[in-house]
């Protein structure tokens, strides 16, 4: 964490429709790495994103790569300008190699999201500067091992830094991150409420109400899991794919209609009935919603605390 120049070892995750150069810059600013989520967007919409946040901030931030995205080349392309501006790359839905000679080239950290231990080992082997370790508690796309089991796995597998991911919401979280081996943990639903966060005031209360059980998988059946708020899109969206599951040869065509821009739905206007409010299990410690720097702090005091002051 040091190389990168932060105060608090702590990433903001980089969630798509959520995490734009605003909030990004508050959260560098703030002494952490703020991360703008590329998820699905063009590159001319992620290049206005960087040169927003660096019109905000000198610190150091970075840009979460979709790699299943239909412009994620048009995006590396963005990115790859404006290497003076960003310092690190994060990945996530896939396998960065085929970018990584440009990156580094670029002198851009390259931080792939990894769910397994296999796919550790191989971003390491390809030149990978470090990965974040995310368990399956986390909100949006998930794998199937839970941070508890994956992260002490991992960094007994590879011999790069590990940053640990899901299920962290509080300084306890980011204690325990160090405890199984990472050197920093990230944080994305903590963030969701976030005072510079641009997520619709009713995402953000349903965040502040959720309970510990108030989460459920989508996708489970039709492809590419994710952790969401239950609300009726997501039960909906269970309970066809659950049908066409069932059936001797499934189409689910219409269950996929049913996700397409349910994220975005539930950022900017907050729909209750079609929106997809992405959020991990810690949504249910998540009790207020505070400036970036004021999470940073709480975070990273609370921690150290418990460390002994370390």
């Amino acid at each position: 964490m040091q190389s990168l120049g932060l105060k608090y070892p702590i990433f903001q995750g980089g969630m798509a429709w959520v995490a734009d150069g605003r909030l990004a810059a508050a959260v560098s600013n703030a002494g952490g790495l703020g991360i703008i989520g590329a998820g699905h967007a063009s590159g001319e919409v992620v290049e206005g994103e960087i040169k927003r946040a660096r019109a905000l901030t000198d610190r150091p931030f970075g840009v979460n790569v979709m790699l299943l995205s239909p412009h994620v080349d048009d995006v590396v392309k963005v990115i790859l300008s404006a290497h003076d501006s960003i310092t690190v790359v994060t990945t996530g839905a896939g396998d960065p190699s085929k970018y990584l000679p440009e990156f580094k080239a670029a002198n851009i950290k390259v931080i792939p999201v990894v769910g397994s231990v296999a796919l550790a080992k191989r971003m390491a082997r390809v030149g990978a500067d470090a990965v974040v370790a995310e368990g399956m508690e986390s909100g949006g796309h998930i794998g199937k091992l839970t941070t508890m089991a994956l992260v002490p796995q991992v960094v007994d597998a590879i011999n790069i830094p590990v940053i640990a991911a899901g299920g962290i919401g509080d300084g306890r979280g980011l204690a325990a991150a160090f405890m199984l081996g990472a050197i920093g943990g990230q944080m994305g639903t903590r963030f969701l409420v976030a005072t510079e966060s641009k997520v619709h005031p009713t995402y953000k209360e349903a965040v502040l109400k959720a309970k510990d059980i108030d989460t459920m998988i989508t996708g489970e059946f039709a492809g590419h899991p994710a952790r969401v708020l239950k609300n009726p899109m997501a039960k909906r969206f269970v309970r066809l794919e659950k049908t066409e599951a069932a059936k001797a040869d499934p189409d689910f065509s219409e269950v996929e209609e049913i996700g397409n821009g349910a994220l975005r739905n539930a950022v900017l206007t907050g729909d209750r009935e079609n929106g997809a409010y992405m959020a991990g299990q810690v949504a249910g410690m998540v009790r207020q919603a505070q400036p970036a720097a004021e999470i940073l702090a709480d975070v990273y005091q609370q921690a150290t605390q418990l460390m002994g002051g370390v």
